[in-house]
């Protein structure tokens, strides 16, 4: 029997990025009220270079929580074909896919991705998410979280307070909830770190639609570069050296110094953001409170190198979960725990699976004395083995396949 009163309170969100706004959707689809709770200002612009691929399991989950979401973000991303990848300046794999048809099943056109800068993927959310009826309270940084068998009360910094019966926390990587109640971030960071700069196209040019790797680029002391276009543009990520001196690579002023040698003195003048990140890989030590009201998602229970994809894609299929459970939760009490705690096991069991894959990619990416040999000899042999190419190409991003059995079926 649906319980009245929890129905009619709405359940809290906190954290308006794109997997706090997934779950807020996820739940109006359900019919459950939502109040989502963001730290910054209603007109804050997130800096940074972010995620860039929402994959077609994410597309769908979006066209799932929102029809016409999916569709919407698809259609302004950029889904390239062609990818190429090279060995210090010499081509070792190239693939171009026919141009699909988009079939998603179920008769949806759905691309295998879109390709697009964040904060165009929240733009999208956001207005889906007013068209819903999701009410969003801004300035209101949450720093407590209580949760008992009933609800949960959640303060801010400015002593604002909430109460809920749920609380999915999509809070990010420092998520004031998952401090508040304890919980534990669990894994390694990595030694050396990575610069991620986005670049607008110059106007009037036609820059080519295409995924570049290179794996020790002569124009940069033979560090590893990722070239990867969007709409408006394309993103760079610059594997740097443990020893590398502060300051070399990772500023604005450094970047305009070795970005033209990789781009052209055009293209080094449209420079976005510049980012700077180490590989991370950690998972929380629970996805949900001892109570089973407080449900973590996103950032706020897993931290994954950007290699793969695997973060906000993983955040959405957890958000799609989490809202599912709760929806569970309130239609039906007596199945609360059963709906949450298979929630809690199996995102979890997802974001394990991904911190292995992507420690995978981070060996390969940087490797030890054989790795690097093995690496050679892949090159050199690709010309006449393919699979060596092919191996070359695909080990970067770690392992796709996977136990689990999460609603996307891949993060």
């Amino acid at each position: 029997m649906a319980d009245p009163a929890a129905i009619a309170r709405p359940v809290l969100v906190v954290g308006a990025g794109p997997v706090g706004m997934t779950a807020a959707l996820g739940l109006r689809a359900r019919g459950l009220p939502v109040t989502v709770l963001e730290s910054g200002p209603k007109d804050r612009v997130r800096p940074g270079s972010r995620a860039l691929f929402v994959h077609r399991q994410s597309l769908r989950l979006l066209e799932r929580a929102r029809p016409g979401l999916g569709q919407r973000v698809a259609a302004y991303g950029t889904t390239w074909r062609t990818r190429r990848t090279l060995y210090r300046g010499r081509q070792v794999f190239a693939q171009t896919h026919p141009e699909s048809s988009g079939n998603g099943g179920g008769g949806e056109k759905l691309p295998a991705f879109a390709s697009l800068r964040q904060v165009d993927t929240e733009r999208f959310l956001y207005e889906a998410c007013l068209d819903a009826g999701v009410d969003f309270r801004f300035d209101a940084e949450v720093t407590g979280a209580r949760a008992s068998g009933t609800g949960v009360e959640v303060t801010s910094a400015d002593g604002g307070g909430w109460t809920a019966g749920h609380v999915i926390a999509a809070d990010g990587a420092r998520s004031g909830v998952r401090k508040a109640l304890g919980i534990p971030l669990e894994g390694t960071r990595s030694e050396g770190y990575h610069v991620v700069v986005d670049v607008a196209d110059p106007a009037g040019a036609v820059m080519p639609v295409e995924r570049v790797f290179h794996y020790e680029h002569p124009g940069t002391g033979g560090r590893t570069v990722l070239r990867v276009p969007f709409t408006g543009g394309f993103q760079i990520d610059l594997q740097c050296r443990a020893d590398d001196p502060p300051g070399t690579y990772d500023t604005e002023r450094a970047v305009r110094r070795w970005l033209p040698r990789l781009v052209g003195e055009d293209c080094a003048h449209q420079v976005l953001w510049v980012s700077r990140y180490h590989f991370l890989r950690k998972v929380a030590s629970a996805f949900t409170d001892p109570t089973g009201r407080v449900l973590l998602v996103g950032e706020a229970a897993h931290l994954f190198p950007p290699f793969g994809a695997r973060g906000m894609n993983s955040g959405i299929a957890d958000a799609v979960a989490a809202a599912d459970a709760i929806s569970v939760a309130c239609s039906d009490p007596s199945r609360a725990p059963v709906a949450i705690g298979e929630f809690a096991s199996t995102r979890r069991r997802a974001a394990l699976f991904n911190s292995v894959a992507a420690g995978a990619a981070l060996d390969h990416m940087r490797p030890r004395r054989w790795g690097r040999v093995t690496q050679r000899a892949a090159a050199t042999l690709a010309p006449v083995v393919p699979r060596c190419g092919a191996w070359l190409e695909h080990a970067p991003y770690g392992p796709r396949g996977g136990p689990m059995a999460d609603a996307a079926r891949k993060y």
